[in-house]
């Protein structure tokens, strides 16, 4: 059970691109009959299958675009710190989520005459 790297990818054309994933969705539409007949061994590889499909698509629609990827080491050097007040805050449900349980103990806040 190989995965297809990044890398690979990026140094293949935009034709092999397509044609690797052709491959690969034939691969995806037979493991989904083999579920379907309860014949499946592995059933990882549905989904290394799928995320393949979706590299070489991303990949493929980069190169499309003329655009540069960004590597991940590169990405990681120009991002700006987040300040641990703005963690902290992002970490904590909102009101709006809170289990309906909570909101039905709450008081009535409407006035009463």
């Amino acid at each position: 059970m190989t995965t297809m790297k990044a890398s690979d990818a990026r140094v293949m054309t935009l034709d092999q691109i397509d044609d690797e994933v052709l491959k690969l969705k034939k691969e995806q539409f037979n493991l989904r009959f083999q579920r379907a007949t309860g014949q499946l061994e592995n059933t990882a590889r549905v989904r290394v299958i799928r995320r393949d499909i979706a590299r070489l698509k991303t990949i493929a629609s980069q190169k499309r675009a003329g655009e540069t990827p960004v590597v991940k080491a590169e990405a990681q050097k120009s991002a700006k710190p987040v300040a641990k007040s703005r963690r902290l805050k992002a970490s904590r449900p909102s009101p709006a989520r809170e289990p309906a349980r909570a909101i039905a103990n709450k008081p009535n806040k409407t006035k009463k005459k």
